[in-house]
């Protein structure tokens, strides 16, 4: 019997080695391996165009999908597998946008070529006018990573030490967020040890300094590591930032055709860099080519050059085109723009959606928004209460957000949650006034002396010895 790769190649030939690539990587390297999940999907879509005779107008990969849908060549739940593979492969090319961890990375890849497979089984009678043919499922491994390494270290492979370094700057990055978070809850009264705890595992700055060693070696030989060395000398992956160097080697990595580095370059060309001053021309270019290539920023940021320039239909497209792609921040600014009906037809109710999508993948902003607007929704649920208090959270976790800060000791302090916490009120405005500019500060006081005397009141009424030590600790952190 046929096992799942001679599966996928008995479909199509053009799909061979992205599956092979996807599903090798998948445990080691999750990252890489969703990029190759979404480089499968562009292929399925061409191939499918080509079984119909059907011509795409569009490069971008939502586009396609939604031309295969909208012709009905296909089946809506088909059109929900495309989209689904194509949100997950937005993953692996952005995975610090998404906060998820090694093992949830590696979870989404998996299940990404399980979805694969059950697509593909779906679409063979529309391709070959027969039925798939049965297979056996070969089990994942965690032999590509040792592979790798191999090929890096002993081969001089200049693509091996690229993925190799991928593989340590994905690690870097999440181990950034969670050094990040760690650092914002270290003096939390609840987990005084989190720091000692995590100072026995390898750092963020570690796992970056050795991705800008491979990418360092690789970029020799290997156009893709010409953008990443550019990127690591630009955030000082080995020590010393370099803006001067790491500009050049991106820019040169752009004029190869290297999509992220042409994302990148428009942005600089948007906003002004170290080398480069605002070109609106140049931006629109380099965005362009960018988002036609898939690359979801790059659409962001075009909606956003499109926005300043009050071309408000054409950052509406863009703008909406990223979100379709899965980019948080691109989710959030459709939202606002369909609440205003900048671009397009005011819709409340798609606004809400696209909020809550962007909040449920990590979105600060949205988080805040969402938290805030069911915290002040008096006939909200316990359960939504639960919910909001979780998004504060996290907008407090990954963007130190002052606002949240403010809104959750509110919270905690009146009771909204269905329970009264001073001690966690109090730690919260705390670190408010710590992160807050002047307008922020001129909100915190009058909330800082209102909980104080709060405090003091319940303390006059002799209240049980738990209680008394919890007041008293609310006490000294507001002093």
């Amino acid at each position: 019997m046929l096992n799942d790769s001679a599966f996928i190649d008995g479909f199509s030939e053009l799909l061979t080695e992205d599956y092979r690539l996807a599903k090798s990587y998948a445990r080691d390297i999750p990252t890489q391996s969703l990029v190759y999940v979404r480089s499968f999907t562009h292929k399925l879509t061409s191939q499918l165009g080509e079984s119909y005779g059907f011509a795409f107008t569009s490069p971008n990969l939502y586009d396609r999908i939604e031309q295969l849908h909208q012709a009905k060549l296909i089946e809506p739940a088909a059109v929900r597998a495309l989209h689904r593979l194509r949100s997950d492969g937005n993953r692996g090319a952005h995975p610090e946008k998404y906060h998820l961890t090694q093992a949830q990375l590696v979870t989404v890849a998996e299940k990404s070529i399980e979805h694969i497979l059950r697509l593909v089984t779906k679409l063979y009678p529309v391709v070959h006018q027969h039925a798939a043919p049965a297979y056996t499922f070969e089990p994942f491994d965690s032999f590509a990573g040792r592979d790798l390494c191999y090929r890096a270290v002993m081969n001089n492979d200049a693509q091996a030490q690229y993925l190799v370094g991928m593989s340590l700057k994905a690690k870097g990055l999440m181990l950034q967020e969670q050094e990040q978070a760690l650092a914002q809850t270290s003096t939390d009264i609840c987990a005084p040890d989190k720091a000692d705890k995590a100072s026995t595992h390898t750092t963020a700055a570690e796992a970056f300094a050795q991705a800008g060693y491979w990418f360092s070696l690789a970029s020799n030989h290997y156009q893709d590591a010409v953008f990443e060395h550019g990127v690591s000398l630009l955030h000082g992956y080995c020590g010393e930032v370099n803006l001067s160097e790491g500009e050049r080697f991106i820019a040169q990595a752009a004029d190869s055709g290297i999509v992220d580095a042409q994302a990148l370059l428009g942005f600089f060309y948007l906003v002004g860099s170290n080398q480069f001053e605002v070109d609106l021309v140049q931006a629109e270019r380099l965005l362009t080519l960018a988002a036609n290539a898939e690359n979801a920023e790059a659409m962001s940021n075009l909606g956003v050059l499109y926005y300043q320039a009050q071309q408000f239909e054409n950052a509406f497209l863009w703008v909406n085109k990223a979100a379709q792609a899965g980019y948080p921040n691109a989710q959030y600014h459709l939202a606002l723009m369909l609440a205003d009906g900048l671009g397009c037809s005011s819709d409340l109710a798609a606004s809400g959606q696209w909020m809550l999508e962007a909040a449920e993948q990590g979105q600060v902003d949205a988080m805040l928004h969402c938290g805030s607007h069911i915290l002040h929704d008096d006939n909200a649920s316990q359960q939504q209460r639960v919910k909001a208090e979780g998004y504060l959270h996290q907008a407090i976790k990954y963007g130190h957000n002052v606002a949240a800060m403010i809104e959750l000791s509110v919270a905690l302090a009146d009771g909204i949650l269905g329970r009264i916490d001073v001690v966690q009120a109090a730690y919260l405005l705390t670190l408010a006034k710590a992160h807050a500019n002047d307008k922020q500060l001129a909100v915190i006081e009058p909330l800082w002396q209102s909980l104080a005397m709060q405090i003091d009141s319940v303390i006059e009424l002799n209240p049980s010895d738990d209680e008394m030590i919890a007041l008293q600790q609310a006490k000294l952190l507001l002093g």
